[in-house]
């Protein structure tokens, strides 16, 4: 076999494997199209301990505070705890005066937000005990609640849920193509992936923030033992693994804010990148032998939605790269070449513009931000996914570590509305 020829065989390998993680995605598609009228039962309201770990978040944490004490569910239910994790400014003052009780942390060695929440939770078992709450919500210090989150996400965690994640949307949807890509992509993951999954009666996927624990979930743990790059993932992996399904409550509206910066955005995304093939490569055997088991098409579904697609992209561009040089080196004509270039690109484009353009048409009522930008965003969807292929390069060769977010973006749930 000529070199030529094994490269179009990895390329043709590749698009294989591509196809079999992510085609059955497509069925997931209709599922969440279907609308279906649900009668939810009046359920007391359970109490309920917030987690808020914050690292120099002065200018937006007593926005979110805010948004806890006014909700729509009793105030006595509630009990809001913060972590100014290695903070050097006024977060946990800020926090204790919006009426948060605020632990302080300093720890250079372990960094990250996994052993913040630790920490956090260390502390409310030390002071309350137990047996004082039923669950513990985990928020990023950047975020807004509607006013009914609480009770909403009360409804399902009632409805024998151990776990139960929300809809997240964004504050600054409307910024610039960053955070609009951000933004895009976690609509599609609410709506066309965790809302399916649970009429399904699959298990929905943690995504870092807007989620509720039982307390049973807290003492089978004894504590949080999640500290990878990507804690949500390998917290998500774990209960899965163990049995749990979680659920997912599309009422419960989270908003959080997204990076503009194309350097901080490729950061962060180095960051969830590493951290999901380290946990996909220490426990996708697990899941691997956990699909023939009871839980087994969640254990199963979360595989091939961790398996590196950006890595899978990565090599198969260079392949194609590769062959086409390889063929003008050997006499091939260079138009068929730049066409047959151009058609590995712009089919990615359009099946991307597609998925972007599907969930702006079906969430644009929840999108805020002007109609045009709504329409120029779904366009620029797939540019915002094209800088995986860099980010992922790095990802895989380059030092990641854990580094906070900075947020400005200061403003209540009313006026983002």
């Amino acid at each position: 076999m000529s070199a030529l020829d094994f490269l179009q065989t990895i390329n043709q390998m590749i698009g294989l494997l591509f196809l079999v993680c992510y085609a059955y995605q497509l069925l997931y598609v209709p599922v969440a199209l279907w609308r279906r009228h649900q009668v939810v039962k009046s359920v007391p309201p359970r109490r309920y301990a917030v987690l808020i770990s914050a690292r120099n978040e002065e200018a937006v944490i007593a926005q979110l505070i805010d948004s806890i004490k006014n909700q729509d569910y009793p105030s006595e239910m509630l009990s809001i705890f913060v972590v100014a994790d290695n903070c050097t400014d006024s977060t946990a003052q800020v926090a204790s005066e919006a009426g948060a009780t605020v632990w302080q942390r300093k720890n250079l060695h372990q960094i990250g937000k996994g052993y913040a929440l630790n920490f956090l939770l260390t502390h409310i078992r030390e002071e309350y005990g137990d047996d004082t709450f039923d669950g513990y919500f985990v928020f990023d210090a950047d975020n807004l609640l509607a006013p009914d989150y609480v009770a909403r996400m009360n409804e399902v965690f009632s409805q024998e849920h151990q776990i139960v994640t929300s809809y997240r949307n964004s504050k600054n949807y409307g910024d610039n193509w960053i955070s609009a890509g951000y933004g895009l992509w976690f609509l599609r993951d609410a709506a066309f992936l965790n809302a399916p999954r649970t009429r399904l009666g699959l298990s929905a996927v943690v995504s870092g923030t807007g989620y509720l624990f039982s307390k049973e979930i807290l003492l089978r743990h004894n504590g949080w033992p999640f500290h990878s790059l990507s804690e949500d993932t390998e917290f998500t992996v774990d209960c899965i693994l163990k049995g749990e399904k979680i659920g997912y409550c599309g009422d419960a509206v989270l908003f959080d804010e997204q990076p503009t910066g194309l350097a901080q955005s490729c950061r962060q995304r180095m960051r969830w990148v590493r951290g999901n093939m380290l946990v996909l490569l220490r426990q996708g055997g697990r899941l691997l032998r956990g699909a023939g088991g009871k839980n087994g098409l969640s254990c199963l579904d979360l595989l091939l939605s961790m398996a590196p697609a950006i890595v899978l992209a990565v090599f198969g561009t260079a392949a194609g790269v590769a062959a086409t040089v390889l063929e003008l080196l050997n006499g091939g004509h260079m138009l068929p070449m730049l066409g047959a270039a151009a058609m590995s690109f712009l089919v990615p484009y359009l099946l991307l513009f597609v998925a972007g353009a599907i969930t702006t048409a079906t969430q644009w009522r929840r999108i805020h931000t002007s109609a045009w930008k709504k329409i120029l965003y779904t366009l620029t969807f797939p540019l915002f996914m094209a800088t995986y292929v860099p980010i992922t390069v790095f990802a895989l060769f380059g030092k990641v570590e854990w580094k906070p977010i900075k947020h400005r973006a200061a403003i209540t749930v009313q006026e983002l509305k």
